[in-house]
C-alpha cells in the first residue's frame, strides 16, 4: 500500500501548502458576505462554520468519489495519479474560486459569473446546459435509491412518488430548515464509512498494484476483449468527484450564500475538494484490492465464486466490501451510501436549478408562488425524462454517460471564467489556464469516441483533441494580446 500512503500525504500537503498558495493568490478580506448583507431567511442564511463545512462536503461528494472511484479503479493505480493531481490542481481550485468569486459577486451562481467574465453568448450556453446537467443528476438520483428501496419494501412507483416530494420540499424550504439540520449527519457518515474502511486496510495491509508496477490500462490487460476504455479519456471523465467536477460549480454558491467570512473559504471549498479527494482514494485502493487481487486478475470473489469484477457495478461493490468488512454497521452505511447521498446530491441540484433559473429570470424567490414557478416545470421536466428512463432498458446507463461528458464540460466552462478572472485582477493565471486546456482537450476528445456520442476511432478523437487544445491555447493568447492583458 505504498502509493496508497504517499498519495494521501499528498493530499495532505496538497491542502496545507497549494491551498494556502491558492488563498494567497485570490486574497479573502474581511468585507460583509452576502450571507449577512442580503440575508434572506430562504437562501442566504447564515450559518456555522463546521455545518457549511459539512453540507458542503456532502453537496459536492454524494455517491460520486464512491461510484466514480470505483469505477476508475479499474484502469489500474492511472487512477492515483488523476485523484491526487486532478484534485490539488484542478478540482480544489476549481471549486475556492468558484465559491470565492460567488460571494464577492452577491452570491451569484455560475452562469452569471460567466457572463460577467466570459460575455452574455457563453452564459446564455451554459445556462441550457447547466439546468439540464442538473435536471438529469435529479432524475437519475430519484430512479436508482427507488429501486434499491423497492428490493427491502414497498414498489418502485411508491418509492419514486416518495422522493420526488421530499425533493419538492427540499427545494422550497429555507436551506436551513432540511439540509441544514439533516446533511451534516449523512455527511459525518459517509466521512465514518471511509475512515472505517482504512482502517481495515491498515490492519490488513494487502498487496496492491503500485505506480511502479506500470500505469497502463490494467482493464484492458486483463479483459481486452470486453474492457475497451483507453485510459485518455475515459479515466478523466470515469473520475469526476474526487478529482474535478464542473456540479461542484453549481455547489459551492449555495454555500458562498451561507458563510460569514471570506476567510474560511479554504477549508470550506478547497479543504471539502480535499476530503472527497481522501474518500475517492480510499474508495480506489478498496476497489484494486477487489478486483486484482485474485487468482486471475480483473476477477474478483462474489458470493462464493469467482465472477468478472471487471464488469461488476459499484453499487454491488459498496454492498458487498461494506457488509464484508463491516458488519451490520457496515450494512447500514451501505445503505447510506448507495441511498441517501444520491438523494441528498438530487434535492441540491433541482435547488441549484431553481436558483440559476431565478437569477436569470430575476424572479425574487421570497414568495412561494415565485418558487412554485420555477419549480413546477423544473420537476415538470425532470418526471418526462423519469418516464423515458424507466421505460428504455438502458435508460439510467445511456442518461449518467451523457451526465459524465456534460458534467466536465461545466468544469471547462468554470476553468475558462477562473482564468480571464485571474488575467483581468494580473494575477497568476497559469493555476487554471493548464487545467483549462486539459480538460478541454478532455471533453473534445471523449465527445469524438464515446459510443454514446459520436463513436469515431480513436485515432480521430485524439487527433480532433489535439487541435481543440491547440485552438484553445492560440485564441486565449490572442484574447489577452487584444485585451492587453499581460497577467
Amino acid at each position: 500500500m505504498i502509493t496508497f500512503l504517499i498519495s494521501l500525504a499528498a493530499l495532505v500537503l496538497g491542502y496545507l501548502v497549494y491551498g494556502r498558495f491558492v488563498e494567497r493568490i485570490f486574497v479573502p478580506d474581511d468585507r460583509v458576505t452576502p450571507a449577512v448583507a442580503q440575508a434572506d431567511g430562504l437562501d442566504y442564511v447564515a450559518m456555522p462554520y463546521w455545518k457549511v463545512f459539512m453540507i458542503q462536503f456532502l453537496n459536492i461528494a454524494g455517491t460520486g468519489p464512491i461510484f466514480g472511484a470505483i469505477m476508475g479503479a479499474k484502469f489500474g493505480p492511472a487512477a492515483y495519479l488523476w485523484i491526487i493531481f486532478g484534485c490539488i490542481f484542478a478540482g480544489a481550485v476549481h471549486d475556492y474560486f468558484v465559491g470565492m468569486l460567488s460571494m464577492r459577486n452577491g452570491g451569484c451562481d455560475l452562469p452569471e459569473l460567466v457572463r460577467r467574465y466570459l460575455g452574455g453568448a457563453a452564459s446564455k450556453v451554459l445556462l441550457v446546459f447547466a439546468v439540464f446537467l442538473l435536471i438529469m443528476l435529479g432524475t437519475v438520483f430519484v430512479y436508482s435509491p427507488a429501486e434499491i428501496l423497492h428490493g427491502i419494501s414497498g414498489s418502485t412507483t411508491m418509492w419514486i412518488t416518495i422522493i420526488f416530494i421530499y425533493y419538492v420540499v427540499a427545494t422550497m424550504l429555507p436551506i436551513d430548515k432540511i439540509i441544514g439540520k439533516i446533511y451534516p449527519l449523512f455527511s459525518f457518515s459517509l466521512l465514518f464509512m471511509a475512515v472505517a474502511l482504512m482502517a481495515v486496510l491498515f490492519v490488513k495491509w494487502p498487496a496492491l498494484p503500485e505506480l511502479w508496477d506500470g500505469v497502463d490500462n490494467m482493464g484492458k490487460a486483463a479483459d481486452p476483449a470486453s474492457f475497451t476504455d483507453n485510459i485518455f479519456p475515459c479515466l478523466f471523465i470515469t473520475i469526476a468527484c474526487g478529482a474535478i467536477s464542473g456540479f461542484h460549480a453549481t455547489q459551492s454558491p449555495l454555500m458562498a450564500r451561507c458563510l460569514t467570512s471570506e476567510r474560511k473559504g479554504r477549508p470550506i471549498f478547497y479543504g471539502a475538494m480535499i476530503t472527497e479527494g481522501l474518500v475517492a482514494l480510499v474508495w480506489a485502493t478498496v476497489s484494486m484490492w477487489f478486483f486484482y487481487d485474485a487468482p486471475q486478475p480483473g476477477y474478483a470473489q462474489i458470493g462464493g465464486t469467482m465472477a468478472n469484477g471487471l464488469h461488476t457495478s459499484a453499487p454491488v461493490v459498496v454492498n458487498l466490501v461494506c457488509k464484508d468488512w463491516l458488519g451490520i454497521v457496515g450494512g447500514v452505511l451501505a445503505m447510506l451510501g448507495v441511498v441517501a447521498a444520491p438523494i441528498t446530491s438530487g434535492d441540491t441540484a433541482f435547488r441549484s436549478a431553481r436558483l440559476i433559473i431565478a437569477q436569470a429570470l430575476k424572479l425574487s424567490q421570497r414568495a412561494k408562488k415565485n418558487r412554485l414557478y420555477i419549480c413546477v416545470p423544473l420537476f415538470a421536466a425532470s418526471f418526462a425524462m423519469l418516464v423515458w428512463q424507466m421505460e428504455n432498458p438502458d435508460g439510467f446507463n445511456t442518461i449518467w454517460q451523457y451526465f459524465g461528458w456534460a458534467n466536465q464540460t461545466l468544469s471547462v466552462f468554470a476553468l475558462w471564467t477562473i482564468t480571464v478572472y485571474l488575467v483581468r485582477e494580473r494575477k497568476p493565471y497559469i493555476i487554471t489556464l493548464v487545467p483549462a486546456l486539459f480538460m478541454t482537450c478532455v471533453c473534445t476528445t471523449f465527445f469524438m469516441v464515446s459510443k454514446t456520442a459520436l463513436g469515431l476511432p480513436y485515432t480521430v478523437g485524439y487527433g480532433v483533441g489535439a487541435t481543440a487544445l491547440v485552438v484553445a491555447a492560440v485564441w486565449f493568447m490572442v484574447w489577452m494580446k487584444k485585451s492587453n492583458c499581460k497577467g
